[in-house]
């Protein structure tokens, strides 16, 4: 039995651990652009059957609960969760949030689509609409080079002002809804890529079949609550000393046993 504490403290440890390097994740990100904190999420591992509930305990009488011990703790997964960011004005003509469902869809190198909530956008030499690391957003948006005062509207179109003064419209951004949002696999880089369990994406502009709108001059900041996530780590800190302090109990007795006997 001793032993079985053992492992069961140890599978705390891990599983304490491992959210703690969640909830690091999260507080190391809290000004990034777009980002949605990350939540730890735990399962029970398999139980021991001692004695079933309702076995016999003598003749006539039967077991009401049984015994029924537990091996421990994993984690189950990470969900991430998609409450909207606070936003911040920046008066920059080609940073852009938005407001409600969506993602916007960047082109990767491996020929693959991104999905990011990260509209801090640039402008290339030859005029395209790119993320700050140079991967063009898609549909690709090529901007004029005598072109002024680019604006981002909320149905997605991107215009700006000729060297004539002329009224120019340069494209439409569109917007990637899902299905199923948590089911997107985070690379890296602000980027999110499609799975099985997130569906395919429904691409279409901003505004229309549940899709949010675009805040123009706007940029989505993490919606990482830096107090929550202090008071989680906390909890988890009790959490990891609670386990520690049962593998030293533990060893306590299993020491006291062998002397005694």
């Amino acid at each position: 039995m001793s032993i079985g504490a053992l492992h069961v403290a140890r599978t705390g440890l891990d599983a304490q651990g491992f959210r703690m390097q969640v909830i690091a994740n999260n507080l190391a990100n809290v000004n990034t652009t777009g980002f949605k904190r990350d939540r730890a999420s735990f399962e029970t591992l398999s139980y021991q059957m001692m004695t079933q509930a309702g076995a016999p305990s003598t003749a006539e009488n039967r077991y009401a609960t049984g015994l029924n011990l537990g091996t421990g703790v994993a984690l189950n997964g990470t969900a991430r969760m998609d409450t909207q960011g606070t936003f911040q004005t920046t008066g920059n003509g080609l940073d852009v949030a938005i407001d409600g469902a969506g993602y916007f869809q960047i082109e990767m190198p491996d020929g693959r689509t991104g999905y990011t909530r990260a509209g801090n956008f640039g402008r290339a030499p030859d005029g395209t609409i790119v993320t700050s690391d140079g991967k063009p957003m898609l549909p690709a948006i090529q901007i004029p080079e005598d072109a002024s005062n680019v604006a981002i509207g909320a149905d997605g179109t991107v215009s700006a002002t000729g060297a004539d003064g002329t009224a120019l419209e340069l494209g439409r951004i569109e917007i990637a809804r899902f299905a199923n949002p948590a089911g997107l696999q985070a690379i890296g880089g602000n980027l999110l890529v499609e799975t099985q369990g997130s569906g395919a994406p429904l691409v279409g502009g901003a505004g229309e079949e549940g899709r949010g709108t675009l805040r123009g001059g706007m940029l989505e900041g993490s919606n990482v609550n830096v107090v929550e996530e202090l008071v989680d780590m906390i909890e988890t800190q009790r959490a990891y000393e609670v386990n520690s302090k049962m593998i030293s109990a533990t060893d306590e007795m299993m020491k006291n046993a062998s002397q005694t006997l």
